[in-house]
């Protein structure tokens, strides 16, 4: 796990740009080679199980919200689809209980406390869903994928509530496309920053060492 540190933000310091430029640093190719590759099926599914356990315990509803929203995220996962905004925006709306389809935030973002600034210009969008698209590139390893686009969705912060469980299920959705899910998922609840890219590689390795420890638990 990464140390405390200092946060990032500044006056006029835009995080999601910051983040962008360490997303173009890391090695994202050579992080996580070398690891399980799916089938991973563990006898205990982590999400279920911590939707049940700390979320519920917190909040009820929540919890419930969230397992709809996990439900889909399995279902996509099976038929094959791509990560777009659109599937994200899709299970959004389970994650916040929403009627209506979940819009991409309309104005600069905030986060830790107001700390982290993520900016909006005429290209963030566009620029997002490039991130999504990378999920599926199999020139990356499927745990690099996963914790990458982990923090692509926090740090681009699309949505104006709920970024944090959003960012979850993109990870565990590239996984389960890769046939791969976890026996536990509460060491990836984690403050991460925008401009820390040992951070970034420390997130891959928190999930390959998941994937082995379900792999190994589930008698593989």
């Amino acid at each position: 796990m990464t140390a405390a540190r200092a946060d990032v933000a500044d006056d006029g310091v835009d995080a999601l740009a910051v983040w962008c430029g360490v997303r173009r640093q890391v090695d994202w190719a050579r992080l996580g080679s070398g690891e399980v590759a799916g089938p991973v099926t563990p006898a205990v599914d982590g999400f279920t199980s911590w939707c049940g356990g700390p979320v519920r315990r917190r909040d009820a509803a929540r919890a419930d919200r969230l397992l709809s929203a996990y439900a889909a995220v399995r279902a996509d996962a099976a038929r094959g689809r791509s990560l777009t905004f659109g599937v994200l925006s899709g299970w959004q709306q389970s994650v916040l209980g929403s009627g209506e389809a979940v819009p991409f935030r309309t104005g600069d973002a905030h986060a830790k406390g107001g700390r982290e600034r993520y900016g909006l210009t005429e290209g963030t969008e566009v620029d997002f869903a490039r991130c999504l698209h990378d999920s599926a590139d199999h020139a990356v390893p499927p745990v690099a994928r996963a914790a990458r686009v982990y923090l692509d969705v926090a740090f681009f912060h699309p949505f104006a509530d709920g970024n944090a469980r959003s960012a979850l299920l993109a990870l565990v959705f590239v996984l389960a496309r890769e046939g791969i899910a976890l026996d536990e998922v509460g060491p990836l609840q984690t403050t991460r920053y925008a401009d820390d890219p040992v951070g970034a590689e420390d997130l891959v390795r928190v999930v390959a060492l998941l994937v082995r420890a379900s792999a190994r638990r589930s008698g593989r």
